[in-house]
């Protein structure tokens, strides 16, 4: 068995260990954590295993599966699944040690279902980054809406039946259109070869010789799939209200790590199976880009809401990925996949922060708090780092991806980077902005002003008791530890995830540029 199989088994198993804990919380919130730690300690010798030089896809396993459509369970990743998969082992044991914490669970609701959904929620979308069979992709790509469905429709906010199912309708919809594709990719391998595969590699090799207006029907139905789980603008209206209504812990799932199969799709499927059609379309792609990037930092410097609000920065930094990606450069798609990584690990830091704020508030309104720094300090300054990788500021994990995806697109597309740029400008006052409506001033706003009208408590609706408002405690701290290490870490020494990227992208790079001249 190798290191990806075992990630990929281990975090099922503890769903089902987990499962059959629901009479007692506490073990299972143990359990859970264990088997999450584990987990992590797999990304270390499957890190130490790859091989930048080597393979583009590596730690490759298959059995038979459908044998007379040549269909396989097979799995294998290359440098920009790892990221990946390392960010949903980093992400998930956090989520599970925050447990009543950020997230308190709905009456009646046990921990242990809660915590196997998150589980079988992370081993569905690693072996969706595994995956190098386009048919169980597709599979894995649908399945794994069920767990999430599942955790916002059952522990999420007032309209979380309505935001479930936005979520579910739209990612399968899309997910249908991709089928229809991969079988014309199936049936154009069986014109060219005598027999249909699915087989990535296989399908990499004789689908880019299609004629291209075939390329353009296929690329768009893996596209309009991967632009909606992006989601690039007009296809992101499902997001604003899934992270809305979802638990803290299922946000931080949802924007950080699910979100990433849509741009992960863009460089696995759409570039190297279709790439004279990739260039064919990049100009609307990259228009789409650059309005999802103008559209969500307009839209998240207005909202009231903050967890609306990380939904609306997310769709403005993925217009930045997506114009990294179609720019067809090494250095801007390098930036892109680096900005996936960190994106992952800076919002999914602001995200916990903001779980904290609200936990203690009572409110996800912005207007019911003000002065909170004065109450809470230390909560205040991890609300600061988090919102200033967010921006990118130099010296965190995020600076480096932006202004490689810049510095890379300018190259080839200058009026679409420059039209981009603005939303940097945008995104250091949505950020500072909050912060300042949040944290600075006098203490005020409903959430921290109990019925006394003094600062530090907060009258609860259904008792009328007080709570005061408490700084962060050393559990927490111990949570967000290693985000603060990697975001300050990545941000001064970005070479470790620059080195397992750069020679898949260059790869990526050199199928559109062979294209290209062959077209010529």
């Amino acid at each position: 068995m190798t290191w990806l199989l075992a990630i990929i088994l281990l975090p099922l198993v503890g769903a089902a260990v987990v499962a059959g804990l629901r009479a007692n919380d506490r073990l299972a919130t143990a359990v859970a954590f264990g088997f999450s730690l584990a987990t992590l300690a797999l990304v270390v010798p499957l890190w130490l295993s790859y091989d930048p030089d080597g393979a583009r896809l590596q730690q490759t396993s298959s059995i038979d599966w459908i044998p007379p459509f040549d269909i396989h369970i097979s799995f294998g990743m290359d440098g920009i699944a790892l990221l990946m998969i390392a960010v949903i082992g980093v992400l998930v044991p956090m989520i599970i040690g925050l447990l009543g914490y950020t997230d308190k669970l709905p009456e009646g609701r046990s921990a242990g279902g809660y915590l196997s959904l998150i589980l079988v929620q992370s081993s569905l979308t690693i072996a969706v980054f595994a995956a190098t069979d386009v048919f169980l992709f597709y599979v894995l790509f649908e399945v794994m809406l069920i767990p999430m469905y599942f955790l916002i429709g059952g522990y999420g906010g007032k309209s979380r039946q309505y935001a479930a199912v936005k979520f579910f309708l739209y990612s399968f919809l899309g997910g249908l259109i991709m089928l229809a594709a991969a079988i014309g990719a199936y049936v154009q391998a069986a014109d060219e070869l005598g027999s249909g595969t699915f087989d990535w590699a296989t399908l990499a090799e004789v689908i880019p010789q299609a004629p291209l207006a075939t390329q353009i029907w296929l690329f768009l139905g893996f596209f309009l799939a991967f632009a909606v789980k992006a989601p690039l603008v007009p296809f992101h209206t499902w997001l604003p209200d899934a992270a809305g209504e979802a638990p803290i812990g299922v946000a931080v799932l949802l924007v950080g790590v699910l979100d990433k199969v849509g741009t992960f799709g863009f460089l696995r499927y759409s570039i190297p199976l279709f790439p004279d059609a990739s260039q064919e379309l990049a100009p609307l792609v990259l228009g789409l880009a650059v309005a999802g990037v103008l559209y969500g930092s307009v839209l998240a410097a207005g909202q009231q809401d903050m967890k609306r609000f990380i939904a609306y920065v997310s769709i403005a930094h993925f217009g930045f990925i997506a114009l990294g990606i179609f720019a067809f450069t090494a250095q801007a798609q390098v930036g892109a996949v680096t900005y996936m990584l960190n994106h992952s690990l800076a919002t999914g830091m602001l995200i916990i922060v903001i779980g904290m704020v609200i936990a203690r508030g009572g409110s996800t309104t912005i207007s019911a708090y003000g002065g909170m720094a004065k109450l809470t300090p230390v909560l205040a300054g991890m609300f600061l780092l988090a919102g200033l990788s967010t921006l990118s500021l130099p010296g965190t994990n995020s600076f480096i991806s932006e202004f490689l995806v810049l510095l890379g697109s300018f190259e080839t597309q200058p009026v679409f980077t420059t039209l981009a740029t603005i939303g940097m400008v945008l995104a250091a006052v949505y950020v500072l902005w909050l912060y300042q409506r949040v944290m600075q001033g006098p203490v005020r706003g409903d959430a921290l002003l109990g019925a006394s009208g003094g600062p530090g408590a907060v009258e609860a609706p259904e008792s009328g008791a007080k709570k005061t408002v408490r700084d962060v405690s050393l559990k927490e701290l111990g949570v967000l530890a290693p985000l603060v290490v990697l975001i300050i870490g990545l941000g001064f020494y970005p070479k470790p995830a620059l080195d397992v990227v750069t020679p898949v992208v260059e790869e990526t790079v050199s199928i559109v540029s062979i294209t290209e001249g062959s077209n010529e």
